[in-house]
């Protein structure tokens, strides 16, 4: 884990050994409802990160997201969908664009 990185873990969060976390890096398990009727309510969905993951410097990981094994988040990427294991992703929002 790299200096910065916030965790906002009411849904749960999960982290697999051996993952490398850059700096500023955010994850967050809490969403609102789109009706403003019930905007203020806290969604949560758990966040599972599996082993040797590489998370790059200030990516945000939404809630309810499962990285796969071996995967790679490229830097300033927002993850807003499950990642699959070995993918690589770049973007907002992140997309596969290889594998490893």
């Amino acid at each position: 884990m790299n200096a910065g990185c916030k965790f906002q873990d009411q849904g749960g969060i999960s982290i697999g050994d051996e993952c490398l976390v850059g700096h500023n890096v955010v994850v967050a398990t809490l969403n609102h409802d789109l009706d403003p009727a019930r905007r203020a309510d806290m969604l949560p969905a758990p966040v599972s990160i599996g082993r040797n993951v590489w998370v790059g410097a200030n990516a945000t990981i939404l809630s309810g997201v499962a990285i796969g094994d071996n995967a790679v988040v490229a830097a300033a990427s927002v993850v807003t969908k499950d990642v699959p294991a070995g993918a690589v992703v770049v973007g907002s929002p992140a997309r596969v664009v290889r594998t490893v």
